[in-house]
């Protein structure tokens, strides 16, 4: 699905030399090259703070602790997006509230959110899934209406530009109150083990998450809050740096793969391409379509023999997992992140795509379309 070998390939002294230099600066934890990242980063995102953690898990439990949320608040997220969203919401003792998605984008449906909000709401964590930004403009107006706090979850879509119906752009994770992302091998900008970032133009807010990150300490072994230890590593901060470089560039190579499989599947009947949405750009974490009149699994396994690997992101939506059991929902309240369940597909998606690659997945997606249908 990636291909962070070649990948490195390209940039291989520049990482080798900028790890060596860490290892022997023996400043491994925030180090001066995590705080070089941090000031990149926000100056490419333009936005105020950038503080780095962990990991993407971590960036939202750190958001929503800082926002003091309390237990029996309600959060609202959908139901179709990776477990971490929902499960940090859980281990808090907030109450997740779920809702559907677009059939279209698969971000969150605003008319959906709208009627799930209660006197107990206190915040919304729009998901910016598979790379493109869900609609920032009414998710906004809703939260101000409703006295709401907004979590971006960006990590699928660090470097796409949400544009403003008045003409204006910014970048996925700065639009709400705080933003989160992960560096996740595997994600657009991606480190070499785990990593996380949080953003966000408020202060104050920026002071509190840097004082949960680091034990709820401000003065040292003077401990005013709980908190908990969430570090970016130094050696990960210098593999950022470079990649961080080499963003935008990644981004145009996923689109140009992206734009290769549109051409390819437009007009095959059993397949739709990704929507593009007219107030984001598309940096294509991943590249999924929806299949009808075939066995999905069964195009996976016929892929699989082809050496095209396919994934389903994701097969199960939140409310029909064991470990989000709730009574307040059942099989069917969700009808558009179910259907998408049983027929999303995913293609491999990453900078070193080439045409050749390209055209042997499409041909195998189209004759696997072929075999598979029932």
């Amino acid at each position: 699905m990636v291909d962070l070998k070649r990948q490195y390939e390209k940039i291989q002294q520049e990482i080798d030399a900028a790890a060596i230099d860490v290892i022997r600066s023996t400043q491994y934890i925030n180090g001066p090259e995590v705080k070089a990242f941090q000031q990149e980063l926000e100056s490419y995102l333009g936005v105020k703070h950038v503080v780095p953690c962990a990991n993407g898990t971590d960036a939202l439990q750190v958001a929503m602790m800082a926002l003091d949320l309390k237990p029996g608040d309600e959060v609202i997220t959908t139901t179709f997006t990776f477990v971490a969203t929902v499960e940090v919401i859980a281990l808090l003792g907030l109450t997740p509230v779920l809702v559907d998605v677009l059939p279209d984008t698969f971000n969150i449906d605003p008319e959906s959110l709208k009627k799930s909000i209660t006197p107990k709401t206190k915040a919304v964590v729009p998901v910016h899934l598979f790379g493109q930004c869900t609609d920032m403009d009414q998710i906004m107006q809703i939260a101000r209406d409703n006295n709401l706090y907004v979590i971006e979850d960006a990590a699928q879509a660090v470097g796409s530009d949400y544009l403003f119906k008045d003409g204006t752009a910014k970048k996925a994770g700065t639009i709400g109150h705080i933003g989160c992302t992960s560096f996740f091998p595997s994600k657009n900008l991606g480190c070499y083990g785990d990593g996380g970032a949080i953003f966000t133009n408020d202060d104050a807010l920026a002071q509190r998450m840097r004082v949960v990150v680091n034990h709820g300490m401000e003065t040292r072994y003077y401990h005013d809050s709980v908190g908990v230890n969430s570090r970016l590593d130094s050696i990960q901060a210098a593999i950022l740096r470079i990649k961080l470089r080499h963003l935008d560039q990644y981004a145009a190579a996923r689109q140009k793969a992206a734009n290769y499989y549109d051409m390819m599947f437009k007009d095959y009947p059993g397949l739709e391409i990704p929507a593009r949405s007219p107030f984001s750009t598309h940096v294509f974490h991943q590249y999924t379509l929806k299949t009808k009149g075939v066995d999905r699994f069964g195009l996976q396994k016929y892929l699989g023999e082809k050496e095209v690997p396919a994934m389903v992101y994701y097969p199960v939506p939140m409310h029909m997992q064991k470990a989000y059991d709730d009574p307040r929902y059942e099989k069917g309240d969700f009808p558009v992140s179910e259907a998408l369940s049983e027929s999303v597909i995913s293609l491999p998606m990453h900078t070193e795509l080439d045409e050749e690659q390209l055209k042997y997945i499409c041909a195998n997606v189209l004759e696997g379309m072929e075999a598979c249908k029932v």
